[in-house]
């Protein structure tokens, strides 16, 4: 589909541009009014989640305030474990929390998987048909899901960790059940993210939020075999891949079926480019903490991340907005880019 801002989609398909397309990770709900008043009008994030009308309206609005180039489907990775029979909620200040987390092996056996999940996630799939209404013609809808370590380790640890050491020792005492509950989130994905893309998203990208909790070998070995069937399995649209913090593991990506790779602010562009080559299309990079910089500053540094880093470049940050960011540098941010020529 062609859309009245098509640049990201131009970015994958290697027509040419004239700057790179810009949004931002999180671009919904830390700093905009229209989220804060849609959150205070529900009891908790898990039912904002589920309601399609309120999701595509915290959607949109980064289109509308920031002015970026993009949607992404407001929702959550933890959909999947939910939907897979682990549930959680959202706890105020603490971060997700599991009721029922894995602690034995036979618990891996009673999942469901794959197409199972699907009945589960229809309030996602309903949120993207409306969302799709709301934006019309205007710019591409990206859909996005957690990698299967990432929710093996949320699934597993019960909550978030700041070592996640309880999924680490699950891989060294049960790596044969491991490798199960690997293939069971694999599977859900795979089902999962083939019905949002039949239901209207244009991009996929998918994240592993803790990919630099593991070795190179673990990620290597757990890890690497899971997302590239996710992305092999996937149909022909733009596929985004960030494992936050897994710059020891980048020289194993090449040859993948990903679009994009997204990398943090702490791994070199330079690096990425010697490792995958100047084709690789490149997603972030830039510090959240650069947002808290004066507005000549961002600006400037912007753009000195566009000459360094080349075409072939989705501009980013290489992590999600920083709750306390002031909005107004953000929109600085993305008018950097937008007044941008290569």
């Amino acid at each position: 589909m062609t859309y009245h801002n098509n640049i990201l989609l131009d970015v994958f398909s290697g027509d040419e541009i004239s700057r790179p397309p810009v949004w931002i990770m999180r671009q919904a709900g830390r700093i905009l009014p229209g989220y804060k008043r849609i959150r205070s009008a529900v009891s908790g994030f898990k039912e904002l989640v589920k309601s399609p009308d309120l999701i595509a309206e915290a959607t949109v609005e980064p289109l509308e305030v920031l002015g970026v180039d993009a949607a992404i489907l407001f929702s959550d990775i933890l959909v999947i474990p939910e939907a897979m029979g682990v549930d959680y909620d959202i706890i105020e200040k603490t971060g997700p929390v599991f009721d029922n987390p894995i602690r034995s092996v036979g618990q891996i056996d009673h999942l469901r998987k794959g197409e199972e999940v699907l009945p589960k996630l229809d309030y996602v799939f309903q949120s993207i048909e409306v969302t799709r209404e709301v934006i019309a013609h205007r710019n591409p809808l990206i859909g996005f899901a957690g990698a299967p370590w990432t929710l093996f380790a949320y699934m597993i640890e019960g909550s978030g960790s700041k070592t996640f050491s309880r999924a680490r020792k699950f891989l060294y005492e049960e790596p044969d059940a491991a490798h199960r509950l690997m293939d069971a989130i694999t599977e859900s994905l795979i089902a999962y993210l083939k019905e949002k893309i039949n239901r209207g998203c244009d991009v996929i990208q998918l994240f592993d939020s803790w990919a630099e909790m593991l070795t190179e070998a673990q990620y290597k070995q757990f890890c690497i075999p899971y997302i590239s069937r996710i992305f092999e399995e996937l149909p022909e649209v733009p596929k985004i891949f960030f494992p936050k913090g897994a710059w020891s593991s980048i020289s194993h990506f090449k040859g993948m079926a990903f679009d994009a790779l997204s990398i943090d602010w702490k791994t070199p562009v330079t690096y990425v480019r010697e490792q995958l080559g100047a084709n690789q299309i490149i997603q972030g990079n830039i510090d959240p903490a650069l947002l808290y910089a004066r507005p000549m500053e961002i600006e400037s540094a912007v753009h000195e991340h566009i000459r360094l880093t080349g075409r072939n470049l989705i501009v980013n940050l290489g992590h999600g907005v920083y709750p306390n960011t002031n909005r107004e540098h953000v929109k600085v941010l993305v008018d950097a880019v937008k007044e941008y020529r290569y």
